[in-house]
C-alpha cells in the first residue's frame, strides 16, 4: 500500500519498500511488573501487533526490561522520552528505539543535539537496532518552535527533516519518523509535506491523543485513510484510551482500517474541527493512575451538554505528555499519581483530587461557554 520508500529493518520484520503497512500498539502495565507486561505483550502478539512499544524511564525498569525481553520472542521497541541516557543499557534488549527530538535537550544541557544524536545512533549501530524519529505536536523541539512561530505545521516538518539529514549524515538509514498531533487534519498536511519533502524516509502513522472510541477510531480513519490511500504510511498505531484487558482493541482497529481501506470502504466522518473537541492519550505505562481512564470516560459523559461549542478538552496520562500537551487546549487536565492538575491554555489552575477535579472543569467549562455566548450576543447586536 505505501509508496516506494527505502526498507529498513526491525530484526526480521521489513518497513517501507512497498511491503505490507505494519501495526504496532504499546503496553499499558507498569514495566516493573515484569509478569503482567509479558501477559500483555503476549496479549498484543496474538491479537496481529508486529512490534509492541514498552515505556522505560529508569534503570528499574531496564532491569525489567531484560527480564521480558526473557520471557518473549516479541519484537520490542523501547521509548527513550525525556532519558535518552538509558540507551545504551535499553539497546541489548530491544529492537527498535524512538526518541524524541524536543526531548533532548533536558538533559546533559552542555552537548549539542547533533552530538546526543551521534550518541544514540553509535548504539543503535552496534546493537543492531533500528530508531524512530518521533516528532509529537506538544514537543516539538523549542528552536524549531522559535524558527516558524505560529506555523505549527512547518515547525513539526522541519524538525523531523533535519533530524533525518543528521541520522543520513551519520551514515545511518535505517530509521522511522513519525509526525503526530492530535488534531487530524495537522496530522494528513505533516505527513503530506513531509512525503514531498523526503519521498525516501518511511513514516509511521498515528494521531497523539486520539482518545476514546468511538471517537478516537473515527479521528484515527480522518487521519490514516487519505494518507494511506495515497501511498503514504509504513507502519502505524491506532492510540486509543482504553483499559488495559483492551489495548489489544488497537490491533484490531488498526488491522480493519487496513483492511477498508485495501477494499476501498470508506467512512463518512464528522468535522472534529466543529463543536467540543475531547483529546485523551493512549493508556501506557507511563500512566501514573490507573483512574487516568475513569477520570476521561467521566469528562466525556459530563461534558455532552457543551457538544456544540468549539472548544477542546485534553485529558493526558502522565508528567511526559501532560504540561506540553494540553498547552493549546481550552482546558486541560494532566494526571499524576494522586492529583490532577487543571490548565487552562498554558496557565495551571491548581492541583486537585480525582474525585474533586470534574465539578472544577465543568464550573471552567460553563465560564467559557458563557464567554463565547456573550460574544455571539454582542456581536449579533453590532450587525
Amino acid at each position: 500500500m505505501g509508496k516506494s520508500t527505502r526498507k529498513i529493518s526491525v530484526r526480521d520484520l521489513v518497513i517501507g519498500g512497498g511491503s505490507p503497512v505494519s501495526v504496532q500498539s504499546m503496553c499499558a502495565t507498569r514495566t516493573q511488573d515484569v509478569e503482567a507486561t509479558v501477559r500483555q505483550v503476549k496479549a498484543l502478539e496474538d491479537a496481529g501487533a508486529d512490534l509492541v512499544r514498552i515505556a522505560v524511564d529508569n534503570p528499574k525498569d531496564v532491569e525489567c526490561l531484560a527480564k521480558i525481553r526473557a520471557c518473549t520472542q516479541a519484537r520490542l521497541v523501547v521509548d527513550l522520552q525525556e532519558n535518552f541516557r538509558l540507551a545504551e543499557s535499553v539497546a541489548p534488549h530491544v529492537d527498535k528505539m524512538r526518541y524524541n527530538p524536543g526531548h533532548l535537550h533536558h538533559l546533559d544541557k552542555g552537548k549539542a543535539i547533533e552530538e546526543k544524536v551521534a550518541w544514540l545512533v553509535a548504539i543503535a549501530k552496534k546493537n543492531g537496532n533500528a530508531i524512530r524519529i518521533g516528532v509529537n505536536c506538544g514537543s516539538v523541539a523549542p528552536d524549531f518552535l522559535e524558527r516558524f512561530p505560529g506555523n505549527h505545521v512547518q515547525a513539526i516538518v522541519e524538525c523531523a527533516a533535519w533530524h533525518c539529514g543528521l541520522l543520513d549524515s551519520l551514515g545511518f538509514t535505517n530509521y522511522v519518523v513519525s509526525l503526530k498531533d492530535s488534531d487530524p487534519k495537522k496530522v494528513v498536511e505533516c505527513n503530506k509535506q513531509f512525503s514531498q519533502r523526503r519521498p525516501d524516509v518511511p513514516i509511521h502513522l498515528g494521531v497523539t491523543e486520539a482518545g476514546l472510541p468511538p471517537d478516537g477510531i473515527i479521528k484515527t480513519r480522518i487521519a490514516l485513510e487519505p494518507l494511506i490511500a495515497q501511498g503514504i504510511g509504513d507502519t502505524l498505531r491506532v492510540s486509543l484510551t482504553l483499559p488495559n484487558d483492551r489495548k489489544p482493541e488497537e490491533i484490531t482497529v488498526g488491522r480493519q482500517i487496513l483492511d477498508d481501506i485495501r477494499h476501498n470502504r470508506f467512512i463518512s466522518v464528522p468535522d472534529f474541527g466543529k463543536g467540543l473537541n475531547i483529546i485523551s492519550c493512549p493508556s501506557c505505562s507511563r500512566v501514573e493512575n490507573g483512574a487516568f481512564v475513569e477520570l476521561a470516560q467521566e469528562v466525556k459523559k459530563m461534558t455532552s451538554y457543551a457538544r456544540q461549542y468549539d472548544l477542546t478538552i485534553a485529558v493526558m496520562g502522565c508528567r511526559v505528555n501532560g504540561p506540553g500537551e494540553t498547552d493549546d487546549a481550552d482546558l486541560g487536565l494532566w494526571c499524576g499519581p494522586t492529583t490532577v492538575t487543571l490548565k487552562q491554555k498554558s496557565a495551571t489552575l491548581g492541583s486537585f483530587g480525582y474525585a474533586e477535579v470534574l465539578p472544577l472543569l465543568r464550573q471552567k467549562l460553563d465560564q467559557l461557554i458563557a464567554k463565547k455566548s456573550s460574544h455571539a450576543l454582542s456581536a449579533h447586536t453590532r450587525r
